[in-house]
């Protein structure tokens, strides 16, 4: 028995050593520019990027990238033909919305944006991707992700601390009315704001049915003027929407800000992608409308 045990480790260990050179690491190099390293016990190639442009400071410490502030891709041959890439972004808050457009664009998804600190300085965001496909492709959506982190810096080389845009008028007057129109449901008003749930449910392990009270909605909060309002809100997908609605809200400039769960073991499993967005209300109520729209296909 031990001996059989022994041999299936060693084939076990042969066959993905054989995965791994497989894989055209060379040309993964190439296409990104920088060197990988490659680890033959688990058939994968990974390509690391280290933030020091731009001096980071947690609770008052200048944090090193060894301590976690390194972008990463980690490619690994699926079958013959096929790769799979999966990797995590450090972003500052204006770099975050037009690298996931790249990334989107590029035929990769963004699966989790959130945060690893507390008190940095400037704010750090993380942002994980994947795909599957063509290594060669994969690599080059990879390149063009992080070329957009330096092309933002090169512009700008200090992050920036707004949205930038006109600002808000001292007193909110938000036409619930017209919400409601494009919406297709009720909401509630607030001294001149405006707010509209619409929920969804899904299962707890108990066989408990969740649903819009419990926290399983999309709800959307409008502020401001009808010509110069904000919008933000939390869109509950199920996992097989996420690509899409995120593609729709940043096709129309609605800014994401936020990608994680709420719960556990939920069935069907919901995650949560908050937003914010500027323009005219008319305006963001169709872009959620249009971002609604890719759900439940």
């Amino acid at each position: 028995m031990k001996s059989l045990f022994g041999f299936l480790c060693l084939f076990s260990s042969l066959a993905t050593l054989a995965q791994a050179e497989t894989l055209d690491t060379t040309k993964i190099e190439q296409i990104i520019g920088l060197k990988g390293a490659l680890n033959t016990n688990e058939g994968v190639f990974k390509v690391t990027s280290p933030r020091n442009d731009v001096k980071i400071s947690v609770d008052d410490w200048t944090m090193p990238p060894f301590m976690g502030l390194a972008s990463w891709a980690a490619f690994t041959e699926q079958k013959a033909g096929d790769v799979m890439v999966m990797g995590d972004t450090v972003l500052f808050q204006d770099e975050v919305n037009p690298v996931m457009s790249v990334a989107l664009d590029n035929g990769l998804a963004v699966t989790a944006l959130h945060n690893h600190f507390f008190y940095d300085e400037p704010k750090v965001y993380f942002m994980h991707i994947s795909g599957a496909g063509d290594g060669g492709k994969l690599a080059t959506a990879v390149r063009k992700v992080w070329d957009k982190i330096k092309e933002i810096r090169a512009a700008n080389p200090q992050p920036a601390a707004t949205f930038g845009g006109t600002p808000l008028p001292a007193q909110n007057a938000i036409t619930g009315k017209a919400i409601e129109g494009l919406l297709g449901v009720k909401g509630q008003a607030n001294n001149g704001m405006f707010k509209v749930v619409i929920g969804r449910t899904t299962k707890m392990p108990c066989g408990c049915e969740m649903g819009k009270e419990m926290g399983v909605n999309t709800w959307a909060a409008f502020a401001g003027a009808d010509d110069n309002a904000v919008v933000d809100g939390d869109f509950a997908v199920l996992e097989g929407e996420l690509r899409s609605v995120l593609k729709s809200l940043r096709h129309d400039g609605i800014n994401i800000v936020a990608i994680h769960s709420h719960m556990t073991q939920e069935n069907p499993r919901i995650l949560f992608l908050h937003y914010w967005g500027r323009g005219k209300t008319d305006d963001l109520a169709k872009s959620l409308k249009a971002a609604l729209a890719t759900q439940n296909k």
